[in-house]
């Protein structure tokens, strides 16, 4: 497939994060720091790194304090530009919002703004050539540490501290998306629940899977925590 030389990033930006309170009822969540550095910087750097260099931030909640922090993008290194919303619509409203940024181009990258990863997103962008949009998942990671045992004695052989599940794959919350697709976009809802569904039911869906890389998805104070020991490490 023929890509732009540098396609456009949407950073989904404007929840509220209200598992992760008290922490977000003055910091948008996208802005919380893991190893001493913003979410959405993490994000923006990593995209960079792929020579993603445009981005489109939708923002909402505290969005004042996003546009103070990342400016314009020339710190960085790309260009940011901003899409606001006075109410919250969902992803695929937030989406929708941004469509007069992103119509008329080939295909764009949409990121969940609680997302750190290290996967290539050229490939979720490539996987679009056929289809008309393409999601990354990766190995559902066990929640609980699980036991192994002989189910006819019931004799324990060992332990194993969260496992990857091979046999199951989770949404990534890393999107590539042809322009088209925001013609069938609401302006109100959820891509997860509304628009995903819709396209895989077309047969316009694909599934990128990505089974050695980082991703966590910052939903709670131990996830911040987790993803803080391991990014450390990356610095």
């Amino acid at each position: 497939m023929r890509r732009e030389a540098s396609p456009k990033a949407v950073i989904l930006a404007g929840g509220y994060g209200k598992r992760l309170r008290p922490l977000t009822d003055t910091v948008p969540k996208p802005l919380l720091k893991v190893a001493e550095r913003p979410i959405i910087e993490w994000q923006i750097r990593w995209l960079a790194s792929y020579g993603i260099r445009s981005f489109v931030v939708c923002a909402g909640y505290l969005k004042e304090k996003l546009v103070e922090e990342l400016g314009g993008g020339n710190h960085l290194g790309v260009k940011i530009g901003y899409v606001f919303e006075t109410e919250p619509l969902g992803t695929a409203g937030a989406l929708r919002n941004a469509e007069h940024l992103l119509s008329g181009g080939e295909s764009f990258l949409v990121l969940n703004g609680d997302v750190l990863t290290d996967l290539n997103p050229i490939r979720v962008l490539e996987a679009t050539g056929e289809r008309m949009a393409a999601m990354a998942v990766v190995p559902l990671p066990s929640p609980y540490g699980i036991v192994d045992f002989d189910r006819s004695t019931g004799l324990v052989r060992g332990f194993r501290e969260k496992p990857v599940l091979g046999d199951y794959w989770i949404n990534a919350g890393v999107y590539a998306l042809r322009s088209e697709v925001l013609e069938e976009i609401p302006e109100r809802g959820d891509l997860e629940r509304e628009v995903f569904p819709s396209l895989a039911a077309k047969g316009q869906l694909t599934a990128v899977p990505f089974t050695d890389c980082f991703w966590k998805s910052i939903d709670s104070h131990k996830d911040l925590e987790e993803a803080d020991a391991v990014l450390r490490q990356k610095k």
